[in-house]
C-alpha cells in the first residue's frame, strides 16, 4: 500500500473528526443566521480568538495547532456557499441562475497529489464489473478511478453490465472513448484495455472475484482489498455500483470529478448525433427545455405509487412488482405524502406552467418506454405543443443506435446536458448525474421537483384557482431550481452536489470573467492529449 494509504491518511484521517451529515434529498436552502437571531457571530472572529488562545498555549506546551488551522481554513473555504442565503425573496429566473456565473468547476489535480504508479510496478490488476443501467454505471467507473489510486492498483478497463433490466450488451468502446479515457487519467491512474496474456497465463489460479459493501470508505479498500489484490495479482469487485463512501478526502474527490465530468466522453457517432440534436432544436428556438421522464411501468410498479389508473393500472403493476419477491407492501397514498413518486407527465407540465414557462416553449423530452402510451403523454403535449424526442429529430439517423438502450441513453443525455433548462420528474442515477454536472459546468438551470411538498398541492389544485396555484408552486420550489446556494458539503450523493470540485471566481465581475475565460482556455489545451508512439506502443501524453 505504501504511498497511497500513507498520504490517504495524512489529510483523511482529519476528515474523519468531523461530523457526519444526512444524506436525504430534501430541497431546502442555506436560512440567513440573521433569522435566528438579532447578533450575527462572526465566526472569522471566533476562530482567530481560539487560533490565538491556542498559539499561547502551544508557545508553552510545544503543541501544534496544525489540526484546528486545518479546520478553520476549510470552515472559510464552506462559507462560500452560506453568504448565498435565503433571504432573497424576489422572483426566480426560470431560465438561469443570476449566481450562477459567480461559479466555475475546478477538479484540477494539485501539486502534491502522488502521481500514478506504472503498470510493473502496480500492486496488481484490477477488474472492474460495472452495474445497471449508463448511469449507474458511469458513476460506477469514475469511483472505480479512485479505487485504483487508492490500492495503487493497474485499472482495467471496466466492463459494463449486459444482464441488467437495460439488456444492452454495448461494452466500454462502444459507448465512451477508450483511448480518451486512458490518456486523460495518465497522470492519476494506469490503465490498460485487458489484463497481458502473457501474465493470465503466468497466473497459478484464476482471478479472484468479491463484491464489497455498499460505500465502503477508503480505510476498507485498504484493509480488506488490498491485501487480496497483493496476494492474487489480479482482482475484480462485481456488481461496482456506489461502493465508494460518498465523503472522501477533497483531493479524491476532485479525482471523481476529473474521471466524470471529463475522462468519459461519449465516442464520436454518439457525439455527433447528440449535438445534432441540439442544433436542430436551436434552429427552432434561441432556447429550450429537456424534460427527463422516468415513467417506464418497470419503474413505476418498483415505487409501488398509484398514479390515477384505476383497477387496470394496479392490476398491471402488481403483477410487474411480482418480479421483486423481497419488495415490501407499500401504501401508495403514504409515498406519495413521503414524496418518493415520479410526477406524471401531466404534473410536470402544470409544475412548468405554474413556475412561468410559456404554452410556446420548445421542450425536448428524454425518456424510454411511457407506461400508457401516447394518451399518460397528451396532457403535457396539450401544455406544451412544441414537443421534441430524439425519435422525432433524427427517424433515419437513429436506427442503428435503436438496439442499445445505453447508447440511446447518451444521446439523451447530450441534448439534456446542453438544454438551458433540465427538468426531471424522479430522483434516479441520469437526474441526480447530470444535476452534478450542470452543477459544475455553471449551475446551469436544473429543477427538481419538491416532490413531497408539491403532491399535497397537486391534490388540492381543483380547490384553488389558477393564480393561487402558481404562487404556491413557486414557493415550494424555491431552493430545487439548482442554485448554488443549494449546495453544502455532505449533501446527498457527491456525484449529484460535487461541492469540492466547485470553485467561486473572485475580484470585481469584469475582470474575473476575462480571467475565467483565460482559465477555461488553458483547462482545454490541458485536457487535450497528445498521442505519440513508442516502438509498437501507442504512449499518451498530456
Amino acid at each position: 500500500m505504501g504511498g497511497a494509504k500513507a498520504w490517504m491518511f495524512s489529510v483523511v484521517s482529519v476528515n474523519l473528526n468531523g461530523s457526519v451529515l444526512s444524506n436525504k434529498h430534501v430541497c431546502w436552502r442555506w436560512r440567513s443566521s440573521a433569522a435566528q437571531q438579532s447578533k450575527p457571530i462572526s465566526w472569522s472572529l471566533v476562530f482567530g480568538l481560539m487560533l490565538f488562545s491556542l498559539g499561547i498555549v502551544s508557545l508553552f506546551t510545544g503543541h501544534v495547532v496544525s489540526d484546528l488551522d486545518w479546520y478553520s481554513r476549510r470552515l472559510v473555504k464552506q462559507k462560500l456557499y452560506f453568504k448565498l442565503d435565503g433571504s432573497n425573496k424576489g422572483p426566480i429566473d426560470i431560465w438561469k441562475s443570476e449566481n450562477g456565473q459567480s461559479f466555475y468547476g475546478c477538479s484540477k489535480r494539485s501539486r502534491k497529489f502522488p502521481h500514478a504508479v506504472r503498470e510493473r510496478s502496480s500492486n496488481g490488476y484490477l477488474l472492474i464489473a460495472a452495474s445497471g443501467g449508463l448511469n449507474q454505471q458511469r458513476t460506477g467507473i469514475s469511483d472505480a478511478v479512485v479505487v485504483a489510486w487508492l490500492l495503487n492498483a493497474t485499472l482495467v478497463v471496466p466492463e459494463l453490465d449486459h444482464n441488467s433490466y437495460w439488456k444492452d450488451n454495448s461494452d466500454f468502446v462502444n459507448i465512451f472513448d477508450v483511448n480518451w479515457f486512458i490518456s486523460y487519467l495518465v497522470k492519476d491512474v494506469t490503465i490498460v484495455k485487458k489484463v497481458p496474456d502473457k501474465f493470465m497465463r503466468s497466473m497459478e489460479k484464476n482471478p479472484y472475484s468479491m463484491r464489497v459493501p455498499r460505500k465502503s470508505p477508503p480505510e476498507y479498500y485498504l484493509d480488506q482489498v488490498l491485501p487480496i489484490l497483493k496476494r492474487r495479482r489480479v482482482l475484480q469487485l462485481t456488481k461496482f455500483d456506489y461502493r465508494l463512501a460518498n465523503n472522501i478526502d477533497e483531493e479524491l474527490q476532485k479525482l471523481r470529478c476529473r474521471a466524470n465530468f471529463h475522462a468519459l466522453r461519449f465516442t464520436k457517432p454518439i457525439q455527433e448525433l447528440g449535438q445534432k440534436l441540439v442544433l436542430r432544436m436551436r434552429e427552432m428556438a434561441i432556447r429550450f427545455i429537456a424534460v427527463h421522464l422516468r415513467f417506464e411501468p418497470d419503474m413505476l410498479a418498483f415505487s409501488g405509487c398509484y398514479f390515477g389508473g384505476g383497477d387496470k393500472e394496479r392490476y398491471e403493476l402488481a403483477e410487474i412488482r411480482k418480479r421483486w419477491e423481497t419488495l415490501p407492501d407499500l401504501d401508495a397514498d403514504g409515498e406519495r405524502s413521503r414524496g418518493k413518486c415520479p410526477l406524471t407527465p401531466h404534473e410536470v407540465g402544470l409544475m412548468l406552467r405554474a413556475l412561468g414557462f410559456a404554452n410556446d416553449t420548445y421542450i425536448y423530452v428524454a425518456s424510454g418506454e411511457i407506461y400508457g402510451g401516447e394518451e399518460t403523454l397528451r396532457p403535457l403535449r396539450d401544455l406544451f405543443p412544441n414537443f421534441y424526442t430524439k425519435e422525432r429529430l433524427a427517424n433515419e439517423e437513429l436506427k442503428p443506435f435503436l438496439p442499445f438502450s445505453s447508447r440511446l441513453a447518451a444521446i439523451d443525455y447530450i441534448v439534456c446536458d446542453e438544454s438551458d433548462v433540465f427538468v426531471t420528474n424522479n430522483n434516479g442515477n441520469m437526474a441526480r448525474t447530470l444535476a452534478g454536472r450542470r452543477r459544475y459546468m455553471g449551475h446551469k438551470r436544473t429543477i427538481r421537483p419538491n416532490a413531497k411538498r408539491l403532491s399535497s398541492l397537486f391534490m388540492e389544485r381543483d380547490k384553488m384557482d389558477w393564480d393561487t396555484f402558481a404562487r404556491k408552486v413557486k414557493a415550494v420550489q424555491r431552493g430545487c431550481m439548482g442554485e448554488p446556494d443549494e449546495m453544502r458539503p455532505g449533501r446527498g450523493e457527491f456525484h449529484e452536489y460535487p461541492y469540492s470540485c466547485i470553485c467561486k471566481k473572485n475580484g470585481d465581475p469584469e475582470s474575473e470573467q476575462v480571467r475565467g475565460n483565460q482559465g477555461l482556455k488553458n483547462r482545454s489545451k490541458e485536457e487535450e492529449p497528445v498521442l505519440g508512439a513508442k516502438g509498437d506502443e501507442q504512449v499518451f501524453l498530456i
